[in-house]
């Protein structure tokens, strides 16, 4: 594997602790400028988002979660500019429901920046959980 894999998959492990810990800060400057988030489903927070649009969901979004939601990287794999990542997150939401979802994020990273993230989950868990439909 070659140094930009190596750089993307520590990127891609600083921002999973960064979500994890709702570090806003890393995430505006880590996010390119031209960055976009995309997630599945029909959800109220899914489709997709531009810079801006990320950061001001990202506390509304994290903010389901009191105490926090850990991520954990499960498996990576990198190749040039992306990297494919397994991974689950846990929390107990407001409601104190708790929370255990499964993922796979593909993230695109140039130059140490990050200008594409992709989110896929189980909605429905996400609906039935998070937004009390289902």
């Amino acid at each position: 594997m070659g140094r930009q894999e190596e750089e993307n998959k520590e990127l891609a492990r600083r921002l999973i602790r960064a979500l994890s810990q709702a570090d806003t800060e890393f995430v505006r400057e880590h996010y390119s400028s031209d960055f976009k988030l995309w997630v599945t489903g029909s959800l109220p927070f899914s489709g997709t988002n531009d810079k801006a649009g990320a950061l001001h969901s990202m506390p509304q979004v994290l903010g389901l979660f009191p105490d926090g939601i850990e991520f954990r990287i499960e498996a990576m794999t990198a190749e040039g500019e992306r990297v494919a990542i397994e991974a689950t997150g846990r929390g107990r939401t407001i409601r104190g429901d708790l929370y255990e979802q499964e993922y796979h994020f593909l993230m695109r990273a140039l130059d140490g920046k990050i200008v594409e993230w992709k989110e896929y989950m189980d909605t429905e868990h996400a609906r039935k959980v998070l937004v009390g439909e289902g």
